[in-house]
């Protein structure tokens, strides 16, 4: 249904979780190397439990690579804290791609100046970020609920 891309993930069971989000709501996980842990990674497999086999992962070597790999007119949505417009203000369209970036540090600030016009954050008080798969789960579910009501 979605595309939820994440770039440079370091920690494994934050990466197990979106991916069994993904497979929840048939979207597709695509990860961007590089990876602070492997694929067999024992943390990854516990976070994703026995669904890690079924879910549509896919690698990439960079960015790019994923991008060129796609439709020209493919939407790529980039969440972060560095701007205001909130994530439940766009409307989604199936087979949009959701990008996060590394727990640590987000996205890049390259990536982000690049695409301004299509930064999201998440309304917040009293932090300043949440878990990486906790962002995913708000702005992805999201997203499909905008197409199941439609």
């Amino acid at each position: 249904m979605f595309n939820v891309v994440l770039v440079e993930p370091e920690i494994p069971p934050n990466t197990g979780n979106v991916g069994r989000l993904c497979l929840a709501t048939q979207s597709t996980l695509h990860l961007i190397k590089p990876f602070g842990f492997t694929l067999d990674d024992r943390q990854l497999k516990r976070a994703g439990l026995d669904y890690w086999e079924e879910v549509d992962v896919r690698t990439w070597e960079s960015f790019e690579e994923l991008q060129r790999s796609q439709l020209p007119d493919a939407r790529y949505f980039f969440l972060t804290t560095k701007t205001n417009r909130a994530y439940y203000d766009v409307e989604f369209k199936e087979g949009d791609f959701l990008v996060f970036g590394r727990e640590t540090k987000g996205l890049p600030e390259k990536l982000l100046a690049a695409n301004i016009k299509n930064c999201l954050t998440i309304p917040m008080h009293g932090t300043r970020s949440l878990n990486l798969a906790t962002a995913v789960g708000i702005v992805l579910f999201e997203a499909v609920r905008q197409q199941r009501s439609l």
